[in-house]
């Protein structure tokens, strides 16, 4: 199967069944056991990674959400339609905590990231307001070290008008250029909108499709 829209309504299918919480853990020796492929959203505290798993499972309060950064404080495991586990990271940079917290769990991101040995693609949140900053740099390279693919995912789309858009991809793709471990289609989303939840669905089928998951 290789149509569009095929992989489309199959990501469509695939969020529409049953998706729930199986896992919550803030230290690298207390993840859930491997089974099966996981994908896992990271990025920027505030950046929209719960509001993204929201809008993609169609359920408005799976992920907890907060105007607050820092909120997310584990790394929290869903199970997608008994296909797939589905991993909410804590965002890194900046959170409304103490910086020795903040370290913590940006060492038990990097941790995750090198050593998960399941992790499929790691989708990667990047405000579109504000394009890729230091902060996601290390993440970037980290994955790179690790060989661990990804994908940049651009939120809140509906802030910018289409030439802005249009240039802020454009601004990404330069940057992704010098990363080996990432995917080269960038995906531009509103958690708000709806735009891109399709596409991002579709990558991820097809993810599966590839893996003969």
């Amino acid at each position: 199967m290789d149509d569009k829209q095929d992989f489309v309504e199959l990501g469509r299918r695939l969020f529409a069944g049953e998706t729930g919480f199986i896992w919550a853990s803030s230290r690298l020796d207390n993840l859930p056991p491997m089974q099966g492929l996981e994908i896992a959203f990271a990025g920027r505290s505030n950046v929209g990674k719960s509001s993204l798993i929201n809008a993609l499972t169609g359920r408005k309060a799976l992920a907890r959400t907060s105007h607050t950064p820092g909120r997310t404080q584990e790394l929290n495991f869903f199970r997608v339609n008994d296909r797939l586990a589905m991993v909410d990271m804590p965002g890194y940079g900046f959170a409304a905590v103490g910086k020795q917290k903040v370290a913590a769990w940006t060492g038990l991101i990097h941790d995750y990231l090198r050593g998960r040995v399941n992790l499929a693609r790691v989708f990667l949140l990047i405000d579109s307001r504000h394009g890729l900053k230091a902060t996601d740099i290390p993440v970037l390279d980290t994955l790179d070290q690790a060989a661990v693919s990804f994908q940049v995912i651009l939120t809140k789309t509906d802030a910018l008008g289409p030439s802005q858009l249009d240039q802020r991809i454009a601004e990404t793709a330069a940057v992704l250029k010098k990363h080996p471990a990432s995917f080269p289609q960038i995906i531009a989303t509103s958690s708000h909108g709806g735009a891109g939840i399709p596409e991002l669905r579709a990558a991820i089928a097809r993810l599966l499709a590839e893996r003969g998951a």
